[in-house]
Parts: structure tokens; sequence; C-alpha cells
């Protein structure tokens, strides 16, 4: 590819598609009613994911792209975790559907902010409504995402005792310069002391987080972070491109934007610590995850049953996910649905006894068509767009002239196609969301709505 191709394609905004029609496209036009509506038509052997979202944490990292808030004290998490047994109690009855008894639950993951913050009782408290109100499989995952820096014996016993079975550390990088720039400073000994803790509970299931594209990082900074990370032996690294979107987020005003490294930078930055973590290795999952050989993700995509949602590269075989908390995200065949992002607006919804959506979008039978291919691409990196009209029962004309718009990222070196037929090239891998975009009838290419493409 050439130099100008390359940067042209890697300032483009495109949505990181963990959901199709993405969360652009929300609107209050979706309510509790609707919600209602889909867990309904849900079969009854329908198999459930739960996500639960805890927006607070201690302080704010500048990166941060996420639903969050700072808490110093015990008493806003003590009272929002109330709040959420009341919510999985209403959400329990709602997609009951006449059903006797409880339905199955197969995944449950913690997010934030900071979940692991909810102090033992209130934490305790809600596993145990969860129990009682879902029907939770012996062998489901339990995941929860945890913050180094607050890792210690009291905290890893109260989420082994809950059922914890997999962790998610945010690691970032390990260049204490970069840490000062993001606000986040913790030296590798303290992550390190943080996986032992872990690992001793017989907590080894682990994913970290790691970011390129930082202030003031270099590609010798990540190379570095890589291979220190990898010498703690997580199963899983997803390698995430820093977002800046100080539009959408205002704390990143906080990070000078002259010390980001440029398009180019970035994508030598992305290639390199790849490159470097296939040697080390890991395989590579879709455009930003790596995984050992014998990791379950690592098989999925081997065996084509690797999925993508908001929580990205998943092996989570759930029919939908219901979110629970602050400006979680739902997901049925019949659409998407967000509760509210204010903690205060959700906690009253659910108080008045009412599910706490306040936006989303349903999906036609093009939407979930269009969906599928996004999501093979993503996932798989090819997809047979025939095969997958006639699986949905569409009709490929509903598309456009996708077979141009293909052609033309084939010449720039993106894809190439035979027929109906796409693949992805190895070494545009990172550029998979530029191909995927082909089929987002939702995309405004002028609207400043998403992050770079690399």
């Amino acid at each position: 590819m050439k130099k100008e191709t390359i940067e042209t394609y890697a300032r483009a905004q495109v949505p990181r598609y963990t959901s199709y029609p993405t969360a652009a496209q929300f609107s209050s036009a979706v309510n509790g009613d609707l919600v209602t509506q889909w867990a309904s038509r849900l079969n009854d052997d329908a198999r459930l994911s739960l996500y639960f979202h805890v927006p607070f944490c201690r302080s704010m990292c500048w990166y941060c792209g996420c639903h969050t808030k700072i808490s110093r004290k015990d008493g806003p998490l003590i009272s929002y975790a109330q709040t959420l047994e009341r919510e999985l109690e209403s959400s329990a009855l709602a997609f009951a559907n006449g059903r006797s008894g409880p339905r199955q639950v197969v995944s449950v993951h913690w997010g934030g902010g900071t979940p692991s913050l909810l102090p033992e009782e209130s934490f305790r408290d809600i596993v145990e409504t969860m129990r009682s109100c879902y029907s939770v499989a012996d062998d489901a995952e339990h995941a929860m995402e945890l913050d180094p820096r607050l890792v210690d014996e009291p905290l890893v016993a109260k989420i082994a005792d809950a059922g914890i079975n997999r962790v998610s550390l945010g690691v970032q990088d390990f260049t204490p310069r970069v840490q000062a720039a993001i606000g986040r400073v913790q030296p590798f000994e303290q992550v390190a002391a943080a996986v032992g803790l872990l690992n001793r509970a017989g907590l080894k299931a682990m994913n970290f987080d790691l970011i390129y594209g930082l202030p003031l990082q270099s590609r010798a900074d990540l190379i570095r972070s890589i291979d220190l990370a990898v010498g703690l032996s997580p199963g899983r690294i997803a390698l995430f491109g820093y977002a800046h979107v100080p539009w959408f987020k205002k704390h990143q005003r906080m990070i000078d934007e002259a010390a980001l490294p440029g398009p180019m930078e970035r994508l030598d930055m992305a290639e390199a610590a790849a490159e470097r973590l296939v040697t080390l290795g890991y395989r590579r999952i879709g455009i930003d995850h790596f995984a050992r050989p014998d990791d379950a993700l690592a098989i999925a995509a081997e065996n084509g049953t690797l999925r993508r949602n908001f929580q990205g590269y998943t092996t989570d075989p759930a029919d939908a996910v219901i979110g629970l908390g602050a400006s979680s995200i739902s997901s049925f065949p019949g659409g998407f649905a967000q509760n509210a992002p204010a903690t205060a607006e959700w906690a009253r919804a659910v108080d008045a006894g009412r599910l706490a959506t306040v936006r989303g979008v349903a999906t036609t039978a093009e939407d979930r068509f269009r969906s599928a291919l996004i999501e093979a691409l993503m996932c798989n990196l090819t997809v047979d767009v025939a095969a997958v009209a006639s699986s949905h029962g569409i009709n490929t004309a509903c598309l456009g002239p996708w077979h141009r718009h293909i052609d033309e990222l084939a010449a720039d070196g993106l894809a190439v196609r035979s027929g109906n037929t796409i693949r992805v090239l190895e070494e545009a891998r990172a550029f998979a969301r530029m191909v995927a975009a082909v089929f987002d009838a939702y995309l405004e290419p002028e609207a400043k709505k998403h992050s770079v493409a690399v």
C-alpha cells in the first residue's frame, strides 16, 4: 500500500462495530415497553448473558472512554448496588414470559468503571440475587474487569468466593512517562503483584488490555510493555488503539494532543506489536485481540464460533444480552436498548418498577443481514455475501453496488474479492473496519462520531 493511501485510511473515522446498527443510530424510539416485547419473543430455551455496569472509579484516567464517575466513598456504591438488586429482580420478572422457572444464564460480565469497588456485602447480595432470579449454568464464564492498583488479598477473596472465574486487567502501558501522561501510574511491580495474588487464588484465566497511540508513547515503549505483559502469562491480550474523542469525553482534554503519535506512527505501532505477540506465541484474533493457542478465544476463532459484541471479541453463545446498571446496553434479536446513562435517572426508573431503557434501535431484517456480514468480516476477515444473504432470506440487491466499493478497496490493497466472497488481506487486517463499513447503511463519512480506523 502506498504511504498516502495508508494515511488516508488511517485517518478515516469508522465504528468499532461491536454492534450493528451502532450506538450512533440509537434514539428514544426504543423504550421499556418495546424491550419487554422483544423479551417476550425469546424462545423458552434462549440463553442469556448478563452484563453489570458499575460506573464508579476512585480516580479518573484521562484516556478513558467509558461511562464512569469518581467516588472516593462507599455510600454511593452501596446505594447503587441496592438498585442493581432491584433491577435484577424486575428484569427477571419482565423476561420470564410466563415461564415456571428462571431463564438460563450462560455468561456474566462485570464492567465499568471499576466494578470491584462494590463493598463485599453489597457485591455478595447482588450475586445471591442473580442466582435466585436466573439459572446460572455451572460452566458459565463469570468475568470481572479489575484495576490492578486496587487488587489486594481481601478483594481477591471476595471475587473468588463469588464465583468469578475470569479477570481482565487494565495494563495500558508500563512506561512511566506514558503513565504520567494519561493519569494512570501503576508500575510493573504493582501489576505483577496483583497477578500473583489472583493466580494463587486460582484465578488464572486472565485478559490484559494494552493500548497503542498514547501520548509520549514510542514503538519501543509498546514492545517493552508487551514483553513485560507476556512475562505474566495472560491467556489473552487486547491491543486497542487509543480513541481520542475529547468532544465526547471532556476529561481527555487533559491529554496533550501534540504528544499523540500520528496515523503512520500508530499503524507502525499496531503492526510491530502484533508481530511481536505472534512471535511470542499468541494467535491474532480479529483486529485487536491475541490469544494463546489453547485459549477458548483462539479455539473459537479457529472453528468459526467467534462472536463480537459490546465487550469486544467473545466466545459468549448467548441469544440475548441483558444490560444492568446505568448506561448498560442490552441486545435482543429485535434490537438494542440502552439504560439511562445518568445514575439518578436510571435509579428513578428502577425504583418506579420500570425498565430503565431510554434509547436504542429496533433492527430490521436488512439490519440483521448487514450485521451478519459485518460480524463475519470483523471476526473471520472473510465472508461469502451470497451465502449469508441466502441464510437470511434476503436479496443482495439491498446492498447496492457493494461489488464496486469492495473493488475500490481491493485496488488500494485492503481486500480481495472472488465473485461474492470477500477476504481482508492479512497485511491489511488493521483496516478491516474500513472493509466492514461498506455494508454500513447508516455511516456518514463526514460525521465526527467515531474513532480513527487504526
